[in-house]
Parts: structure tokens; C-alpha cells; sequence
């Protein structure tokens, strides 16, 4: 018997593998259970206290949610179907395979030509070989139609050995592919020729006509798996496109569906909004009782009822109190009065014959706390009327530069070792923190007087990312306003007490004015709180207006000081009235407590904003803001 002619090298030669197909799809699916468990490895935001997905609208949330149901559930589907589809294929190849097999050995006489070829035996799609009992090649393999010159063939165990090939069974070998020199396939071509094949090895009998003895070998028939895997390719890019579609598709009803439904809780928001604004009158629109929204917006509504009914009666409880002070501060200040008299005339009277000396310390005591008393009864007088309207008249001119200018030499006065710089208040942008370098004088005496020494400090507030304001060196700008001068005079003078009180001595202090315009009315900027985010939307507002040359004049003072500062707890509070952040150093130094609620109610008279935020590096800075010139509607000052 003969043996086939020694092939010629091939131009391209896979690897032998066991089942390559079954090798990429095994490792698809355990990259995508990978990645699967990797992304499952994230801690879950249940047990972190601040998740990020906290902060993800529900709106989002549900509709994501409903996306990644569909895309897993589509996902799901077609990889269930490309897989049914691949199996399905592979059992019909398998049928077919052990069909010609069988076909090819009831051919027995046929199968021991040495050409398999010209006896024309045997479709042209499939592969054959034969070979004896000792698994030697006794005839001319059968190879399919050449295509493009590329011959295609499966990579079988060496000449005498099944290597890794089961009797009876289907297995998938990769192919071995030659291509002629001549030819110039293409990329399709190549592709189908480097499919795998589907081999089955079956066993022959036939009887030897010659002696009548029997004879067997082995069979091997293969067939290409090229249509099969091209098949699953255009059915998996048919689902994928089927996939994508209804994913497009949900998602669209998806967000439909979800904004219908999420439109009453729409409207709750915006009412809350309007309530959260100080329109308490407003109520949440009813709907059916028996939803979820319905029954949330009742319950909503009855809480928001009586949210203003207390409301009603915490303002009429103020305003009973803020009477009961007032009466009280005009029925004090006469016996008062009568004991400081009686302690003048007890002074006057104390180097006649028969007084004691144990009597002067107890009459000190009573002028003391008289004196006490009576500031005490002043501030609380002075609030009282600047809560009805009355006791300032903020339509006279107003000359601020001086009222500043008298405050920087009061605190000379008080403190003559303190360095206190003067300048201009301006917005400074620069996306980083401001410094600014002044010259300060450390006054001898009061204001323009000789034995000053000039010494370099940095001042200056961050505000914002952008912005912040900033006190330039220089003499104070002129600057004029409509308002009550002695009650603006005693808000300098408060603020310059505070800072004399509660500061060391030699701690610098700089005081700024200004004139800037910013883009928020007045009756806005008095409703605002006295914190750093309040300063920060008034800062905003002022850059805003620098840029587009449009909005309302304001004159704003600054007053920086270096001391110990507050901290930011009790600096949200220093405009309550009797609050101190210190109540037994407020009592050493004389505090009652009121001088920075009198100065916040005279501000607010005028439609002003004022205050307090944290110096860098140690302090407080007090920041006022005044309208230059608003029509306010405020009685006379009353005796």
C-alpha cells in the first residue's frame, strides 16, 4: 500500500489545541465573571456614612437602575441564544459527520485506493484520510475544493498515532492551511480557511480478497467549521444590534415613565422652596389620599399649619417682650437716676462731721452699679426703639470718612502703643489667598500727632475661590451717605470699644472704607444672616457688578483686627443680644452684652448687611455694608 507524498510547508500553521473555540469562549465568560467580582468588591455604600451615591437624584437613580436591568437582561438573552445557537450547530455537525463516516466505511473497497480524489468519493466540503490498522496513511487524503488557491485542512495526529483523538468521538482541531505561491487570497478567505475543524476517527472492517483474511484501520473524516462560527458571528451581531435597540428604547420609556410620576414631588419641592423663602402660608396641592404622594402631602400640610401657628405665637411672645423692655427700661431710669443723686450728694457732703468711711465705700458701690445700671437700661432702651421704627432718622447726610477717621483715633486714644493702618476697600480676583503689605503707624498720641514709627504687616482675607476683599494702603477715601450719623458714630464706636476690650493692646488693627457697587438690592442685603457664606454671596454680587458696570452703591467698612478671634461657634451668635463668648471676661471688662445687637439693629435701620468672619492667621474682622443712598421710611428721633 502506498503512503501519501510528503506535504509541503505550509505558509501559516496554528498550534495544536484541543478545542480552541471551546478554549476563547471558556475565557470570555471567566473574564466576564471577573470583572463581574472585581466591580462586586467595591464596599457597598451602606456602610460608609457619606456615600456619593447619596448625592444622586432619585430621578437618576431609578433610571439607571432600569438601564442596567436591561442591559444584563439583554446581555443575558443573547449570549443564552448565540450559545443554544453554537451548540445546536456543533450537535448538527457532529450528526453529519458520523453519517458520512458510516457512508465512507460501508465503501470499503473504495476507501483502499491510493487516490481518493479521482475516484471523485466523498463531498467536496469534507476531509478524509485513511489509514490501517498500525494508523500508517495508505491512501491520498481527500482535501475540499480549493478556494483562492488556499487549501484548508485539519491538523490530524502524526502517521501512526491517534494522539489526543477518540474513536467515535466528535473533536475539534485547529486547521492547517496552505497556500499556493501563485495565489493572493483575500482577508475573508483566510479567515474561513483558519477556522477549526470537526474530526470524528471511526474504525473499518473489510475481508481481503485475496485470502479472504480481514483487514481494518481507522477513518478520518472532518468538516470545516467556518459556516458554523460564521453563523454565530452575524447572529451575535444581530442580537447585539436587537440589544441595543431596546436598551435605547427602554431607557427613552424609561425616563418618560419616571418624570410623570416624580412630577408631584416636583411640586413639593418647589412649595417646600417657597416655605423654606418664609411663606409659610403656602400648602402642598392635594392629591388622591390613598397614594404615597397624597398621603405625604396631607401629612405635610398638617405639620405646615402648625408650623405656623407657633410661628404666630413665637411673634406675638417678642413682641410682648420687646414691650415689656422698653416700658421697663423708661420705669428704671428714674429711681436710677434718684440713686446716682443721693450718691453726688452723699460725695458732696462727706467732710462734715460724723461721716464714715465705711459709708463712702458703700456709696461707691451704689454709684458704681447705678452707673452700670443705667448703661445697662440705655442699651436695652436703645434696642427697644430700634425695633419699633423709632429713635434713628437715616435721611440726613452723613459724613463717613470722618465718623471712621474719629474711630481710628479713638483707639489711638485708648490703646497708644497699637498699630493702626488706614486704606482703601477693594475687590481683589486671584484664585488664590490675598496678602496685601501696609505701612501701619504705632500713634504716641491721637491722629496727626508727632512720635509715630512705621513698621511693614500683611492683612488680607480669602474669601473665595476667585475673589476677595481687600484693604489697600492709603488714606481713607471720601465717601458720603444717607443716614443718622450719631447712630453710624455708634457703631464705629462700639465695634472700636469691642476690639479695645477684648484684644491685647499691641495687636495691629486696620480699618478700611470703601465704595463699591454690587449687583443685590437693599432689601435684600439687610435680609441676609450675619455668616461667611452671606459675605461670600455679597462678594459674589460685588464682583458680578464690577464686571458688568451695573448695580446698587454701597459703602462698606472693614475692621481687621489680630487678637485672640472667636471662635466659629460663638461667632454666629455675637449679634444675639446678652450673648458673650466669654460672660466672666465680659463682666471684668464691663460688657453687658448689647453693644454688637444695638450695632447690628442700627445697620439693619439703615438696609446695611454687616458681619463677623475670622481673620487668617488669628482674629476677627468685621465687614459693614451701607447703602449710599436708599429712601428710608423711618420716624424722627424721640427724647
Amino acid at each position: 500500500m502506498a503512503t501519501s507524498p510528503k506535504e509541503p510547508t505550509p505558509m501559516a500553521e496554528p498550534s495544536a489545541a484541543p478545542d480552541p473555540r471551546s478554549a476563547d469562549r471558556s475565557t470570555s465568560f471567566m473574564g466576564s465573571d471577573s470583572g463581574k467580582a472585581t466591580g462586586s468588591s467595591k464596599p457597598s455604600g451602606r456602610s460608609m456614612p457619606r456615600s456619593p451615591l447619596a448625592a444622586i437624584p432619585l430621578s437618576t437613580k431609578l433610571v439607571a437602575s432600569m438601564l442596567i436591568l436591561l442591559i444584563v437582561g439583554t446581555v443575558g438573552v443573547s449570549v443564552a441564544i448565540c450559545q443554544m445557537a453554537d451548540d445546536y450547530l456543533m450537535k448538527r455537525t457532529d450528526s453529519q459527520l458520523i453519517r458520512q463516516a458510516n457512508l465512507g466505511i460501508r465503501n470499503a473497497t473504495l476507501l483502499r485506493q491510493e487516490d481518493l480524489s479521482k475516484n471523485g468519493l466523498g463531498p467536496t466540503d469534507y476531509f478524509l484520510q485513511i489509514r490501517d490498522d498500525d494508523l500508517h496513511i495508505i491512501s491520498d487524503d481527500l482535501n475540499p475544493m480549493q478556494v483562492n488557491g488556499v487549501v484548508s485542512r485539519p491538523r490530524l495526529p502524526a502517521d501512526g498515532s491517534m494522539g489526543s483523538i477518540p474513536l467515535g468521538q466528535p473533536t475539534t482541531v485547529p486547521a492547517y492551511v496552505r497556500v499556493s505561491q501563485q495565489a493572493s487570497p483575500d482577508r475573508d478567505a483566510m479567515k474561513r480557511a483558519r477556522a477549526s475543524w470537526r474530526v470524528v476517527a471511526m474504525q473499518w472492517k473489510m475481508r481481503n480478497e485475496l485470502d479472504g483474511s480481514e483487514i481494518s484501520g481507522v477513518l478520518f473524516i472532518g468538516l470545516s467549521m467556518s459556516d458554523q462560527d460564521e453563523a454565530v458571528h452575524d447572529l451575535t451581531a444581530f442580537c447585539m444590534v436587537i440589544s441595543a435597540v431596546v436598551v435605547l428604547l427602554g431607557g427613552i420609556i424609561s425616563v418618560l415613565l419616571i418624570q410623570s410620576t416624580l412630577v408631584p414631588l416636583k411640586r413639593i419641592e418647589k412649595t417646600a422652596a417657597k416655605i423654606a423663602a418664609g411663606d409659610l402660608s403656602q400648602r402642598i396641592p392635594n392629591f388622591p389620599e390613598n397614594t404615597e404622594v397624597g398621603s405625604l402631602a396631607a401629612s405635610l400640610n398638617a405639620m405646615l399649619a402648625r408650623i405656623e401657628h407657633s410661628f404666630d405665637e413665637q411673634r406675638q411672645t417678642t413682641e410682648k417682650m420687646k414691650q415689656f423692655v422698653s416700658d421697663a427700661s423708661h420705669e428704671l431710669r428714674t429711681p436710677l437716676a434718684a440713686i446716682h443723686g443721693y450718691a453726688e450728694l452723699y460725695r458732696m457732703q462727706r467732710d462734715y462731721p460724723g461721716a464714715l468711711e465705711r459709708a463712702d465705700r458703700s456709696i461707691q458701690h451704689i454709684e458704681d452699679s447705678s452707673t452700670r445700671m443705667t448703661v445697662l437700661v440705655t442699651d436695652l432702651l436703645s434696642l427697644a426703639r430700634l425695633d419699633e421704627g423709632r429713635g434713628i432718622d437715616p435721611t440726613l447726610p452723613v459724613d463717613l470718612t470722618g465718623l471712621v477717621r474719629d474711630g481710628v483715633d479713638d483707639l489711638h486714644a485708648l490703646d497708644l502703643g497699637r498699630q493702626v493702618a488706614t486704606g482703601k476697600v477693594c475687590l481683589h480676583t486671584e484664585d488664590q489667598p490675598v496678602s496685601q503689605v501696609m505701612q501701619v503707624t504705632a500713634s504716641k498720641g491721637l491722629s496727626g500727632r508727632k512720635g509715630r514709627s512705621k513698621e511693614k504687616i500683611t492683612v488680607g482675607e480669602h474669601l473665595g475661590p476667585a475673589v476677595s476683599l481687600d484693604i489697600q494702603e492709603g488714606p481713607l477715601p471720601s465717601v458720603q451717605v444717607t443716614g443718622d450719623p450719631n447712630r453710624l458714630r455708634q457703631v464705629i464706636t462700639n465695634i472700636v470699644g469691642n476690639i479695645h476690650r477684648y484684644t491685647p493692646s499691641d495687636s495691629p488693627v486696620q480699618v478700611g472704607l470703601g465704595l463699591v457697587k454690587a449687583t443685590i438690592a437693599p432689601a435684600d442685603l439687610t435680609g441676609l444672616d450675619a455668616t461667611g457664606s452671606s459675605l461670600a454671596r455679597l462678594t459674589e454680587a460685588i464682583q458680578v457688578a464690577q464686571n458688568s458696570h451695573v448695580g446698587t452703591d454701597y459703602a462698606i467698612i472693614r475692621v481687621v483686627d489680630h487678637g485672640p478671634g472667636v471662635p466659629e461657634e460663638s461667632r454666629t451668635r455675637l449679634f444675639e443680644r446678652f450673648y458673650t463668648a466669654d460672660p466672666s471676661r465680659a463682666r471684668e471688662k464691663g460688657g453687658t452684652g448689647l453693644g454688637l445687637a444695638i450695632v447690628q439693629s442700627i445697620v439693619k435701620a439703615h438696609q446695611g448687611f454687616i458681619c463677623a468672619s475670622q481673620t487668617p492667621g488669628g482674629g476677627l474682622t468685621f465687614t459693614i455694608v451701607i447703602p449710599q443712598g436708599v429712601s428710608h421710611d423711618q420716624g424722627r428721633v424721640e427724647e
